[in-house]
């Protein structure tokens, strides 16, 4: 299954249509996250010199999905890890290949800085998104546990 889109880096200029983006994905988790906190999360994105990343999907010109990773230093590996924080596409492009792209160039980034892992979580109920996700990685044991 192909995507039809390209995966690029954010760009300052993609910031009303990631909003847009970014907002499906806080409605989808039910989240009412301060605009402050959005505004220093696109910062940290489109920041070359900063430890996260954004990729986003474009397809006819228009962003269809976005994904945000953090690389960092672990105590498990010389080259530190990337955890994929985010991932969103737009329900008009679901079912289409998007999700995967998005992830197969995290994985790629990944692999251009030697990381040793790429890992993410997900919503137990989030099935959908889980059939995705055990095509493309393998589902752990570990129970995350929050403050």
């Amino acid at each position: 299954m192909t995507s039809g889109c390209t995966i690029r880096d954010l760009r300052a200029a993609d910031r009303a249509a990631w909003d847009r983006l970014w907002q499906g994905y806080l409605d989808f988790y039910k989240e009412d996250l301060d605009p402050a906190i959005s505004d220093l999360t696109f910062a940290r994105l489109i920041d070359e010199a900063h430890s996260f990343f954004g990729l986003v999907a474009e397809r006819d010109g228009q962003l269809v999905g976005l994904v945000n990773s953090l690389v960092h230093a672990s105590t498990w590996s010389r080259h530190g890890y990337c955890y994929l924080e985010d991932l969103y596409v737009s329900a008009d492009a679901r079912g289409g290949g998007v999700g995967r792209a998005l992830i197969e160039a995290v994985y790629a980034r990944a692999d251009k800085l030697s990381l040793g892992r790429v890992y993410w979580v997900t919503d137990k109920d989030n099935t959908t998104a889980q059939t995705l996700y055990d095509s493309l990685a393998k589902r752990t044991e570990i129970i995350t546990y929050r403050r």
